[in-house]
């Protein structure tokens, strides 16, 4: 796909959103719209999730799940990219569930109904997903109380890669494929603010990282 000119809604949690960069300006939404020509609207929200929430952690006052966003995206959109599934494995309560779901209410189905949301939607939009990247912190939960079964980060990834080739939708795996892995040192250093969240040299390699698979598409 040719990015100049390109509409692009990104809809996603705080690394869409930009948390870690210096200015709005470094988001990797912002520098692929002055890199390239595209023209790219950023719904990150902070802290959302895919599933919906049995409870809210104390700092939300609305469970922004993403499939309950869709209608909230501008319809003229071109390409529609779905970047998350982190914070339903950093502090999500949602079950994983199984692949016949078909309610936000466990990971897979929240998978689903956004799927199926988007796809109605934006019917001549290409839609792809992004997988989560590597974080710095446990990547292995140990039982802290969760409802949901207790399942590495990589089993959200391969959930994500799973739900997508059903519907035969493309998927960047950030997982494998970012450059970023901050669980060593001098990388975690160079590319984030905190372990999780990427800053201006991080937000930078995203954004090229994306834009090469957008224009592969």
């Amino acid at each position: 796909m040719k990015l100049q000119g390109l509409k692009i809604n990104f809809l996603g949690d705080s690394i869409t959103e930009g948390c870690g960069a210096s200015e709005t300006r470094f988001r990797f939404t912002d520098r692929i719209a002055a890199d390239y020509g595209a023209i790219c609207r950023n719904y990150g929200i902070g802290g959302a999730r895919i599933a919906k929430q049995t409870k809210l952690v104390p700092w939300e006052t609305v469970d922004n799940y993403y499939s309950g966003r869709v209608e909230t995206m501008d319809a003229n959109a071109d390409l529609v990219v779905i970047f998350g599934g982190t914070n339903d494995f950093g502090h999500g309560d949602a079950p994983l569930g199984q692949m016949s779901d078909r309610t936000p209410d466990t990971f897979y189905g929240g998978l689903h109904t956004l799927c199926q949301n988007v796809l109605k939607r934006f019917p001549k939009a290409t839609v792809v997903f992004l997988t989560p990247l590597h974080r710095w912190n446990e990547e292995n939960p140990c039982g802290d109380g969760k409802e949901q079964p207790v399942a590495v980060l990589k089993t959200y990834v391969e959930i994500i890669k799973e739900v997508a080739e059903y519907y035969a939708l493309p998927v960047l795996d950030l997982f494998a494929e970012s450059g970023i892995q901050p669980q060593v040192d001098f990388l975690k250093e160079r590319y984030t603010v905190d372990g999780l969240h990427p800053n201006d040299l991080g937000y930078a390699l995203l954004s090229r990282k994306i834009a090469a698979f957008i224009e592969k598409l």
